[in-house]
């Protein structure tokens, strides 16, 4: 089966748990955006996928990407439906209108790329940093540039790249060697070679943009000395760069995405930004990543759950514990959905889907609130928000993406382990989430290292108190939400007080700490969803499951960082007693 968006399903999250129309509504570009233009851009978008995008998944995998003598031939289908792709305006979905985009916001381009992950994750990966070199480009190239690229890439008309690491480097990107040398007439000559790149070189648009992360001949050494260069595969004047593919990838999943060994010889570019601040200008696109990532995860846990529920809802196997007699009729054998271990796996993932995706469109909304709203303090409050919550959400959604498809996959017994199905291919290419875009164990660090000890735990408090006044403690599950809340501030606390005597603490503990976040956020936004649908039987079931099976984590992770931060203080107990 292929997948199929659920639009009924998200409005839900946006309309009655988030109250979204409302909130753009109250933005100045989003006046119109009502609940029905909402309604009218998923319905599209989702038939969209599911009829174009979604039926060349499984032959994208099964053939792949050609190279050959530097050109890469993408699986058959990908160009005619990239084009149909760029030609019903999607890539310039949140676009600004005077890019050439449709000026919507960025939540309902969050679910088209979920959507689009989910059906095909290979053919998502070539639009998939748009969004992101747009905003990088707007934001930091000179006028001159933006006049020449800047709507090529709205539009999608050109796809673009992201060029940072390097064979020597993986994600410790001060160590970049690709240079930039300056020329008279104000452009540089890139020479160096990055790996690991999407979409380097394909058949899907006539022009590749790849920003490049390089170094000034005067740069200091390390992460401070890196600028940012555009680098096209075509010239203004339409001469090839000298930009090469040298490969493509042979990998354990993704095969219908190109990625690319890429080499530049004296190639020609420009500068984006400030010379030496070329890591600033990038995090603008890796940011915006990094949510479309952990939006990959989701996509890809519902792709898996989707193939999974159907199947379970037509396969018998033995007798069901607990199952009613009556209902057997003159069946043998029962569903195996009714199977209490098969009926565990299903809900788990269902409560996953829901419960993370609350929460990233709640993200997608703060970036729109972040950009327009006109009170600077509620500006604040939601990029305060996207910083800490990003890296949690690109963490703990593409973490279960890969666990989570693999439990789906235990559904079908066997027949999971074949091609036939699908869910194998699901399997391989969500493990490549955890991975990019910095692995997961570095957005652990980043969150505790970088975004919650600097000041102490006030950003991370300041986000769960608003979180606990959305809540009524006269409800028992929103009063037990209030005391994680709480716990879960006191823990920054301690964490940042244990750091002072053991600085290494924190990047042990920083995978454990991650999960209690999510965790907490997630029973946050269950909490929601439940004063939303009360009687809705499938959320029902999707709520007890998270209580049952999810939430009991939450005392583990907690009890884990606990117990490092009291060793800490016992070391440092003994060692000033020794004095």
């Amino acid at each position: 089966m292929h997948y199929q968006p659920r639009p009924e399903d998200v409005r839900f999250l946006l309309n009655a748990v988030l109250d979204a129309p409302t909130r753009l509504r109250a933005l100045a570009p989003f006046p119109e955006v009502d609940e029905a233009l909402q309604s009218q851009v998923l319905e599209e978008a989702g038939r969209f996928v599911g009829e174009v995008i979604a039926p060349l998944n499984r032959e994208g995998d099964e053939v792949g990407c050609r190279f050959d003598s530097g050109e890469v031939v993408t699986p058959p289908g990908f160009r005619a439906a990239y084009q149909a792709f760029v030609d019903g305006g999607w890539p310039a979905l949140s676009a600004a209108t005077e890019d050439g985009g449709q000026g919507l916001p960025a939540v309902l381009e969050a679910i088209l790329y979920e959507w689009l992950s989910a059906a095909n994750h290979g053919f998502t990966m070539a639009p998939g940093l748009l969004h992101g070199a747009y905003a990088c480009l707007k934001h930091h190239g000179s006028d001159e540039l933006k006049g020449r690229y800047l709507q090529k890439i709205a539009t999608g008309e050109w796809l673009a790249t992201m060029c940072l690491t390097e064979a020597h480097a993986g994600s410790d990107l001060g160590q970049v060697r690709t240079r930039a040398t300056a020329q008279a007439d104000g452009s540089v000559r890139v020479n160096g070679s990055k790996i690991f790149i999407s979409g380097g070189e394909h058949d899907l648009t006539p022009n590749i943009v790849h920003l490049v992360l390089c170094r000034l001949p005067d740069a200091p050494a390390g992460p401070k000395g890196l600028s940012l260069a555009l680098v096209p595969k075509l010239l203004p004047d339409g001469a090839r760069n000298a930009v090469h593919c040298e490969r493509i990838e042979e990998k354990m999943g993704l095969h219908g995405s190109p990625t690319c060994t890429m080499r530049f010889d004296d190639a020609t570019g420009w500068l984006v930004g400030e010379p030496g601040r070329g890591l600033a200008a990038m995090f603008v696109m890796m940011n915006a990543a990094r949510l479309h990532v952990a939006l990959q995860g989701i996509g890809l846990l519902d792709a898996a759950w989707q193939k999974a529920d159907a199947y379970a809802a037509e396969r018998r196997q033995m007798r069901a514990p607990g199952a009613v007699p009556a209902s057997r009729g003159s069946e043998a054998a029962d569903l195996i959905a009714e199977h209490p271990a098969v009926r565990r796996i299903l809900d788990t993932q269902r409560a996953w889907i829901d419960g993370a995706r609350t929460l990233a469109y709640r993200s997608a909304l703060m970036l729109d609130i972040a950009t327009h709203d006109a009170d600077p303090k509620a500006r604040e409050r939601a990029q305060r928000w996207c910083s800490l919550v990003t890296p949690v959400l690109k963490a703990a959604c593409t973490h279960q993406a890969f666990h989570g498809a693999s439990e789906c996959l235990q559904v079908f017994g066997g027949h999971g382990y074949v091609r036939e199905w699908g869910v194998e291919q699901v399997v391989r290419d969500a493990r490549v989430t955890m991975i990019y875009e910095g692995t997961n164990e570095i957005q652990a660090i980043d969150l505790l290292v970088r975004k919650v000890l600097p000041d102490g735990g006030a950003a991370l408090s300041a986000v769960l108190l608003e979180l606990r006044d959305t809540l009524d403690a006269s409800r028992e599950a929103d009063a037990d939400v209030q005391r994680r809340l709480a716990q879960l501030r006191y823990l920054g606390t301690t964490v940042a007080m244990a750091a002072h005597a053991n600085p290494v603490l924190p990047y042990e503990v920083a995978d454990d700490f991650l999960r209690v976040v999510m965790l907490t956020l997630m029973a946050w936004a269950w909490a929601r969803i439940e004063v939303a649908a009360p009687a809705d039987a499938d959320r029902v079931r999707a709520a007890a499951a998270f209580r049952r099976w999810v939430l009991p984590e939450f005392e583990m992770r907690l009890g884990i960082v606990k117990r490092a931060c009291e060793g800490v203080a016992l070391a440092h107990s003994a060692q000033e007693a020794s004095r």
